[in-house]
């Protein structure tokens, strides 16, 4: 099973990958045009897509590396 260092290690990334800076990560525009249509456009800050992506980029990376690469030989 793990750890704890690698527990700690695990729970330490998870929490700086989920931390937000206080930036607000929505507004709802109140515009007449808008209120009209059925679904709301909700602008979401640029660092908070570029966090996202390089997140979504990670997770690609760490599961190719774990299906597709040959493990190193056991001595």
């Amino acid at each position: 099973m793990f750890n704890k260092k690698t527990l700690w290690g695990s729970l330490t990334a998870l929490v700086l990958l989920t931390g937000t800076s206080g930036v607000a990560l929505a507004e709802i525009p109140t515009s007449s045009l808008e209120q009209t249509s059925q679904f709301r456009r909700i602008e979401q800050p640029l660092g908070l897509k570029v966090g996202a992506a390089m997140l979504g980029f990670a997770l690609i990376g760490l599961e190719l590396w774990w299906f597709l690469l040959p493990e190193s030989p056991k001595s």
